[in-house]
């Protein structure tokens, strides 16, 4: 067999066992081993039956009886007595009803003396009525026994229609307490069914008490209800359904399309086992089989996962319904279409073909998905392609500016309820009106807002596309508080930062030019000296003074190159974060002291007034003392350095709030200019020339170690005055 035959055979063998098996569930209970007078519906016209014979045959109504129960009550003599008021009122309104129809009969003395006796005696019986009960309670009970007339009159009517309906049924029962017989047709013939009460079975309880409800009429009654109490009495015989009367039944049709209908269904069970059988002989798929590569598959898979599950889940719920509405057509429609067996034969096989496609459709969709999703790397491959995943990712998305989600949430709601309503105008033109209210004050200022936003939204995006293209120069326009303005101010901060950026990338560039620039002279100077003089220390013929000389020099040379090369390996250091502080609870007095000692002489020579401010108490900090010595010491050499001659340096520590804050100013001997905060870039010096001694990277050095200890250092130049402020936390 091939491989395509045999899959289609499976489905269909398979569709078919499902089928049976649906209506197997549904409908086994009802028709497996049961006949129709085990049906629901014989059942309940056989307890209809049982009920009316005992109220129409067994215990009819007894008049007689039920008139002797009649009571009245002190309150239904009241309320019959002021049912139309008070007697005042009464006597009143019968003189009002008579008096137009005396004045008329003026001229026929006659008529006008019969209509004052009958409206006199009416009085009379009213005032009767407020002074006698029993008169009331009299005329109470003879309307109680009209209505117990009416009803017995009622109830014959019934019997009547219950032994014409029922006239198929023979029974004979006999009251266990009397011993009376009641008996009807011959309960001794052959039967199609049969119920017998008494000995082993239950006894047939007949309860005769009966409710009777007035008529409209009987609105001078106090109580809407009359309970008539009764007697139960059991019943033992039987109950039968001749033979020879089932043509006369009322169930007759039911019956056929009972036993018509259990053929059918032992029918598609019988073949349901063939199908079994063949499934596992003949056709004898694996589950690979089922799995095989086709242009649907392929299709199939390319949805979704979760629309692939929905449409699976989908197919299963088509698939039950027309399995239900199969086999409703199966028990009852064809009895409706009047016996017409090829119309049946059509509706069945078009089900048929249904059930084969959709039940297919189900087994591979939900086959073909479990494939796609069998281990953990195919389910989160197949999650990130599902809609459910773009769905929720589009709504975090959208929600990440709770004011956008909720207007578009909004906007979509308006505009979902605009277009339901205006399809309830179309059904009910009447709504217009109202529709129009809330179209002009709910709908239109929605649309107006959305347009706006969408509108400010096309000139934000178009003004961010000049950005990307590097036109800076206009700045997107902030039109009120929305997200949409924030986010045209958040452009232009954008916009500004680039600016800087683009500045400080110039400066940048600039800076590294000067520093390879600075690197190659300060360190080209020292090893030209070095190259020179050790030339001049090969020649022969110099005296042991210049060789004394020239060594001097070398070694000087020697230690300018090491220390700048020293200095330019521990501000690489700094930078890149690689040096551990051991900090310790330091004396910044003491260390300021000891570090102006070794500088005072030179700072005489050099013809500088040094002035010293400190404090009179010790002041502490947490710092590596190594360190911020060497803080305080490049400072003091800076100043040393580049101070006018004759002028004063100050050298200034105090604690200010809860930091610890070091000044030195100075007049300097160069021209700053204005970039001072590029003083403490590597290799900067104020001295453009380079002239003086120094590396360039005593301020960087400083400004390293500070930001090492979360201090500061700030540099500010007025005209000359060069002033260095360095703060850090203070115990």
């Amino acid at each position: 067999m091939k491989e395509k035959s045999k899959i289609l055979l499976s489905l269909f063998l398979i569709s078919w066992t499902l089928f049976s098996v649906f209506l197997l569930i549904t409908y086994g209970s009802q028709y497996i081993g049961k006949s129709y007078f085990d049906s629901n519906s014989f059942k309940g016209n056989l307890e209809n039956f049982k009920s009316e014979i005992g109220r129409y045959v067994l215990e009819p109504f007894d008049v007689e009886e039920a008139k002797k129960q009649i009571t009245v009550t002190k309150e239904e003599i009241e309320y019959h007595r002021n049912y139309y008021g008070s007697l005042t009122d009464q006597v009143e309104n019968i003189k009002y009803q008579y008096q137009e129809r005396i004045e008329q009969a003026a001229d026929d003395p006659e008529l006008k003396e019969l209509l004052l006796h009958e409206r006199d005696q009416k009085i009379e019986d009213i005032k009767k009525n407020f002074q006698d009960d029993s008169h009331v309670e009299e005329k109470i009970r003879q309307q109680k026994e009209a209505i117990i007339h009416r009803y017995a009159v009622l109830e014959n009517e019934n019997k009547k229609a219950f032994l014409d309906e029922y006239n198929y049924f023979a029974y004979s029962l006999r009251n266990i307490e009397t011993g009376e017989t009641f008996q009807s047709g011959d309960v001794n013939a052959e039967a199609v069914f049969k119920e017998n009460f008494g000995d082993k079975n239950s006894y047939l309880v007949v309860n005769s008490s009966r409710t009777i409800s007035p008529n409209e009429y009987d609105y001078t009654i106090m109580k809407p209800e009359m309970t008539i109490e009764g007697k139960v009495s059991r019943y033992e015989g039987t109950i039968i359904i001749p033979k020879s009367m089932m043509q006369n039944t009322q169930f007759k049709e039911d019956y056929q399309v009972f036993m018509t209908v259990k053929i059918i269904l032992y029918s598609i069970w019988a073949t349901s086992l063939l199908a079994i059988v063949g499934v596992m002989t003949v056709a004898k798929p694996s589950f690979r089989d089922f799995l095989f590569e086709n242009r649907l598959k392929e299709y199939f898979l390319k949805m979704p996962i979760d629309l692939r599950i929905a449409a699976t889940l989908f197919a299963i719920m088509i698939t039950s319904l027309i399995f239900d509405i199969t086999g409703n057509f199966i028990r009852f429609n064809y009895y409706y279409m009047n016996h017409e067996w090829i119309q049946i034969g059509i509706h069945l096989a078009i089900d048929l073909v249904l059930i084969y496609i959709f039940t297919s459709i189900s087994i591979l969709g939900a086959l073909w998905t479990w494939e796609s999703v069998n281990n953990e790397e195919n389910i989160k491959y197949e999650w990130k392609r599902s809609l459910a995943y773009r769905l929720s990712d589009g709504i975090q998305d959208l929600f990440l500016s709770r004011s956008i989600g909720i207007q578009a949430l909004a906007i979509l709601t308006v505009a979902f309820l605009a277009g339901f309503g205006l399809a309830i105008v179309f059904i009910e033109p009447i709504f217009l009106l109202v529709y129009a209210i809330l179209f002009i004050f709910i709908a239109l200022p929605a649309l107006i807002l959305f347009l706006r936003n969408a509108g400010y939204l096309n000139r934000i995006m178009k003004q961010t596309k000049d950005m990307a293209e590097g036109r800076l120069t206009r700045e997107v326009q902030v039109k009120g508080k929305s997200p949409l303005a924030q986010h045209a101010q958040n452009l232009n901060e954008l916009q500004e930062g680039v600016r800087k950026s683009l500045s400080e990338q110039a400066k940048s560039e600039r800076l590294k030019t000067e520093l390879i620039t600075n690197v190659s002279h300060d360190l080209r100077t020292p090893l030209t000296s070095i190259i020179t003089y050790t030339d001049l220390l090969k020649n022969p013929n110099i005296t042991e003074d210049e060789r004394k000389r020239y060594i001097e020099i070398l070694e000087n040379k020697s230690h300018r190159l090491k220390t700048l090369i020293e200095d330019l390996f521990e501000v690489s250091k700094m930078s890149s974060g690689n040096v551990e502080l051991k900090k310790e609870r330091i004396d910044l007095t003491q260390l300021l002291q000891q570090a102006i000692g070794e500088h005072k002489e030179a700072f005489e020579k050099a013809n500088l007034d040094l002035r010293v401010m400190l404090p009179n108490e010790p002041l502490y900090a947490y710092v590596d003392g190594q360190k911020w010595w060497r803080v305080i010491d490049n400072l003091i050499v800076n100043a040393l350095k580049y101070s006018l001659e004759g002028t004063r340096v100050y050298i200034t520590l105090k604690k200010v709030d809860s930091v610890a804050e070091l000044a030195v100013k100075n007049i300097a001997n160069y021209e700053l200019g204005d970039n001072v905060e590029e003083l403490t870039e590597r290799f900067k010096r104020a001295d453009e020339s380079r002239h003086t001694e120094g590396s360039g990277l005593g301020l960087a050095i400083a400004q390293s170690i500070v930001d090492m200890h979360n201090g500061k250092l700030r540099i500010s130049v007025d005209g000359d005055l060069f002033k260095v402020v360095v703060t850090v936390t203070a115990e």
